[in-house]
């Protein structure tokens, strides 16, 4: 049986609970992280509790608990649903208040839910495969550095993508990918590894930001600028990041190959060392 966490309590998922009027479901009014666990332990916790914060002081909420009583939440969570590779899911929501109203309550409570998701992604069928892509247009909101529970257009969009075949969606706007419905897009070109850089059209990705410093750390050159389908198409490589997939070769865009087909060097060369770094550092 899943174990849940909730506002303070630890119960099974399946009574975990919130009012219909909680604001994340009636606005969208919260955030969330998703830190994958490998070997039991959290990766790259510090990242994505930092990103937590930022994200919740642009919308204006306030945490209920500090970093440090959030992660002993999740090490908590892990140890009692026996976690040993997959996801901790995190959300906080503004709260539920009395009625529904733009304007909330000064009295509103935060509600913090998590829970846990047993996903095998070292040795994954698609690790060895490859993913394929489908482009699209970029219909979300503008402040998409903010990791909002406001996640129609990504679904929409994974919706398309598996229509057509293919296991993510990469969003266009102005003719450039700006990333992946739930992931960071990168390509391999002979400049080096390319990859957009951070700003408000973008979320900062956590696995994506420490692959960058490891890919630099070992000498890779890697350039922020914005790319075309077109350039991606005509890559070397193409590959995505993301807590749930970690590093992860595309081989095909639009149908059409990357490369020869196959994952490429480099990006089975950054998923190695990301794997090396999540074992080293993983709390």
């Amino acid at each position: 049986m899943s174990i849940a966490y909730l506002n303070g309590r630890f119960l099974p998922l399946a009574d975990a609970q919130v009012s219909v009027l909680d604001r994340g479901f009636l606005f969208a009014d919260g955030i969330y992280e998703v830190a994958a666990v490998i070997d039991g332990k959290l990766v790259d916790s510090a990242a994505h509790l930092a990103r937590l914060e930022r994200s919740t002081a642009a919308i204006g909420i306030a945490l209920p608990l500090s970093a440090k009583e959030i992660e002993a939440a999740q090490k908590a969570l892990i140890a009692r649903n026996g976690l040993n590779e997959g996801l901790v899911y995190l959300q906080i929501t503004r709260g539920a208040d009395a009625m529904r109203d733009f304007l909330p309550s000064p009295a509103i409570q935060p509600t913090l839910v998590m829970f846990v998701a047993d996903k095998p992604f070292l040795d994954a069928p698609a690790v060895r495969t490859g993913i394929a892509i489908a482009t699209m247009p970029d219909l979300r909101w503008a402040r998409r550095d903010i990791k909002s529970v406001g996640l129609l257009a990504q679904a929409m969009a994974k919706r398309a993508a598996a229509d057509a075949g293919c296991q993510e969606a990469w969003m266009v706007e102005d003719g450039f990918v700006t990333e992946g419905a739930s992931s960071t897009a990168f390509i391999v070109t002979e400049e080096g590894i390319i990859t957009r850089p951070y700003s408000q059209a973008v979320l900062a990705g956590c696995t994506g930001s420490a692959l960058t410093t490891l890919a630099q750390e070992s000498g890779l050159s890697v350039i922020r600028r914005p790319f075309t389908v077109d350039e991606a198409i005509a890559a070397r490589e193409a590959f995505i990041t993301s807590a749930s997939t970690l590093c992860q070769s595309v081989v095909r865009i639009d149908g059409q190959m990357i490369g020869d087909g196959m994952p490429g060097p480099v990006a089975m060369r950054l998923r190695a060392l990301y794997i090396d770094f999540a074992r080293a550092t993983a709390v």
